[in-house]
């Protein structure tokens, strides 16, 4: 993990609870001897992931996740993935200005994990993995046919950030098998959705709990008078 230096931190336990003293490493990002990515992106979990299909300037289909993703404005709607490195994901979308965004699911995790491999640019990901892909319905890029939602995005821009690129992509159609859906909405045990944290760990069959959302200061004494 590379030099740290610890000093003494106050841990509570809750409101109203007794305080102790623990030990809490600093890890300085600018530090040669230190992977930060890999602590960066131990602690930032779990995060979604982009399993992002594009087609080359050739033609050529490529299938990546990307777990640096989330939305970035809710109207209109643009997503946003981050590709780590100059990747075949970044060089299709530029050159195309096309993706989608195909759900990872718990039960496609070898698939999403194989697809993380670095195969060639005149390798197509569906073709070598032998996941079907089938046609998404306003841009070129297929969709993952076994995926229970696609994203259909326009590359609305592209920002250079140091080793990486910010994608932003306006949202032109979502498409969600039925199966998945509860009164017309998608529900997150059905989807079931993958997500990476740590090292080679990913997150699988989350526990959901559903609690209101205060909307203004009297809300959260009423909610503590019932609990």
């Amino acid at each position: 993990m590379g030099r740290g230096h610890h000093e003494a931190s106050t841990r509570s336990r809750g409101p109203g609870a007794s305080y102790d003293r623990g030990m809490r490493t600093e890890i300085d990002p600018a530090d040669p001897a230190v992977n930060f990515y890999r602590m960066l992106t131990a602690v930032v979990v779990p995060r979604p992931i982009a399993w992002v299909s594009t087609l080359s300037e050739d033609g050529v289909p490529n299938l990546a996740p990307h777990s640096f993703y989330s939305v970035a404005c809710a109207r209109p709607p643009i997503v946003l993935f981050t590709s780590v490195g100059r990747k075949d994901t970044l060089r299709n979308v530029r050159a195309t200005g096309e993706f989608v965004v195909n759900l990872a699911t718990a039960r496609l995790l070898d698939e999403v994990n194989d697809s993380a491999a670095r195969f060639a640019p005149e390798q197509s990901e569906p073709d070598e993995l032998g996941i079907v892909m089938e046609p998404s319905k306003r841009v070129a890029p297929a969709r993952v046919a076994a995926s229970p939602v696609s994203i259909e995005c326009r590359l609305h821009s592209a920002t250079e950030l140091g080793d990486s690129t910010l994608v932003l992509g306006d949202v032109v159609l979502m498409t969600v098998d039925e199966d998945v859906l509860v009164d017309g909405h998608p529900e997150y045990d059905l989807l079931d959705p993958l997500a990476r944290l740590g090292k080679d760990e990913w997150a699988l069959h989350a526990e959901v709990r559903s609690i209101p959302r205060p909307q203004r200061p009297e809300d959260i004494q009423d909610h503590q008078r019932r609990d």
